[in-house]
């Protein structure tokens, strides 16, 4: 992991929110990490990638990795709201945003819900509808413990913050937002005026057609998808070794320069 130029915390609507930046530019491109997960665990692998090419702003969200918790629910209106709260403590008008599985559920949030925020949107492994997902995937997850969550991810939280009380009450907050996901409907997506790229893997959690729709529905959008697992394209921790990929690049490091290539456009 390249060294942060700057790791705090803000007050963000009610809780602490760690932040770090990475590299320098003038629009920032701000990530957000996937359920259960940290900075470290989600863009450990590209975030060096995407700083050489920028500034980066990567956060923590409510209850995850080193960011506190508050007296409320996990919701994607919320996290879409924190988001936007850190752009005002940091005095970014604008902001490129890129979003990870629950995270991406979070970027789209922000493309319909705060339009003059963000300036390109990128989507990765999201849905907008409960079918968008594999078959057994809510049912699995009802059905979940704290000790069906990956070790990865538990060793990493509890190395950020050693506090297993914490990390039970994060899980069960993370399970519920999803078990009680509800549909948005058509016009949520298509609502979204911002460029977006949509990027997901062949053997995702999210069903490919899903994708494709969402990807249709956006105004002005391009899809790519990568051979892997949930998270590959990123190099996420949940997705195994980083892949190689033709003339010896890593799929990171293809999906870097896409985004790159992207937000130059």
């Amino acid at each position: 992991m390249q060294e942060a130029i700057t790791a705090a915390y803000a007050p963000v609507n009610g809780i602490s929110m760690y932040y770090e930046i990475h590299g320098s530019g003038d629009i920032p491109l701000v990530l957000i990490h996937g359920g259960g997960s940290t900075i470290d665990t989600t863009f450990g692998e590209i975030l060096p990638l995407l700083a050489a090419q920028g500034k980066v702003i990567a956060v923590e969200m409510q209850a995850h990795g080193r960011s506190s918790d508050r007296e409320a629910p996990e919701s994607f209106e919320q996290d879409a709201a924190d988001i936007i709260g850190l752009l005002d403590h940091l005095g970014v008008t604008k902001a490129n945003i890129l979003g990870f599985s629950d995270g991406g559920c979070t970027a789209l949030e922000l493309g319909h819900s705060y339009p003059g925020r963000v300036h390109k949107l990128i989507a990765i492994s999201c849905n907008y509808l409960r079918s968008g997902m594999i078959d057994g995937f809510f049912e699995g997850l009802g059905k979940a413990t704290l000790n069906d969550m990956p070790e990865m991810f538990r060793n990493a939280f509890l190395e950020l913050t050693p506090d297993r009380n914490r990390l039970q009450t994060m899980f069960e907050k993370d399970v519920t937002r999803r078990l009680q996901f509800r549909d948005r409907d058509d016009d949520y997506i298509s609502s979204i005026q911002a460029p977006a790229f949509i990027m997901a893997s062949d053997k995702d959690v999210i069903r490919l057609e899903h994708i494709v729709r969402i990807a249709r529905l956006l105004p002005d959008s391009r899809l790519v998808i990568l051979p892997g697992l949930h998270g590959s394209v990123l190099g996420a921790i949940e997705s195994g070794p980083v892949a190689q990929a033709p003339e010896g690049k890593t799929l990171p490091a293809i999906t870097a320069g896409m985004i790159a290539a992207f937000l130059q456009e």
